[in-house]
């Protein structure tokens, strides 16, 4: 068909937008990543003056007198000196001013028995204040053939320990991290608690509670749930009864509603049983 005049006398020239718009993208990156160095190297720069002029005001304080004279240490039990110290690592020539007091803080809250310290420090005299709160040991676990400090709140103290007082032994795998919530339970008649000599967590379900002696006492066996239930039962029924002062070797509490006991054979017994089983041979 032959072309209309109109399209005769049209010129179709090249799209150059695209490659304009790409260029200028090219010309942004180049001036973006010269920028991005320039700020780099100032700032660099800068950091280091700042560092040359803390440097130098430290030194000059310093040599003022403004260094720690003195560290005062309190709430310490058993946590050594020498781990204090290392932990610190201060001696006279170092600036007070330039001590990171939140550093300190966690620095000596890595230590076993340290369980929160607060630090401050008074520039007249030049001294440092450490107050520390350490761990009490409510429990003592018996892993592997070890024994274990445990925390009011279950945790592990992995430091040496020599008790000065009578500690609740508690025994098997995952009794530390579930004896806070047994003893708020049996702490509440005092009575019996100081008679509790060993816990024992069975099969990480439930407690079997020891009176008396570790290898012969009454074995108190609790329920896996409803705990403080039974407990109070046991109280009642030792208050009405006094069921602690007979000749047991097991109460068990975990049927809901029952106490079972089983009691200790006499000798007497133990006898007349061995006599008959003679007379039979």
């Amino acid at each position: 068909m032959p072309r209309s005049a109109k399209e005769n006398n049209r010129i179709s020239l090249p799209l150059e937008w695209p490659y304009r718009l790409l260029g200028n993208l090219v010309i942004l990156g180049i001036i973006f990543f010269l920028a991005s160095i320039t700020v780099t190297i100032k700032t660099d720069l800068i950091n280091k003056k700042l560092l040359n002029l803390q440097d130098s005001f430290y030194r000059f304080t310093t040599d003022l007198g403004f260094t720690v004279e003195d560290i005062v240490v309190s709430g310490r039990r058993h946590t050594g000196m020498d781990e204090i110290r290392s932990a610190l690592n201060i001696d006279r020539r170092t600036n007070i001013l330039r001590l990171n007091l939140d550093e300190i803080r966690e620095r000596l809250e890595q230590l076993p028995w340290i369980r929160k310290v607060v630090v401050r420090r008074s520039f007249f005299p030049h001294t440092l204040y450490i107050g520390i709160l350490e761990y009490t040991v409510k429990s003592l676990w018996q892993y592997n053939g070890k024994f274990h400090p445990i925390g009011e709140n279950g945790q592990i103290i992995n430091a040496d320990y020599i008790p000065r007082r009578p500690v609740l032994l508690i025994v098997g795998a995952g009794a530390p991290e579930n004896i806070s919530k047994l003893l708020p339970v049996i702490e509440k008649d005092k009575d019996i608690f100081r008679r509790v000599k060993v816990a024992v967590y069975v099969s990480g379900r439930r407690w079997n509670l020891i009176l008396d002696h570790i290898s012969h006492g009454i074995v108190i066996k609790l329920p896996e749930t409803g705990v403080r239930e039974a407990w109070e039962k046991l109280i009642k029924l030792n208050r009405s009864k006094n069921i602690l002062k007979r000749k047991l070797t097991n109460i068990d509490l975990r049927l809901k509603g029952k106490v079972i006991v089983k009691l200790e054979k006499s000798d007497s017994a133990a006898a007349k049983k061995r006599k008959a089983k003679e007379s039979k041979i």
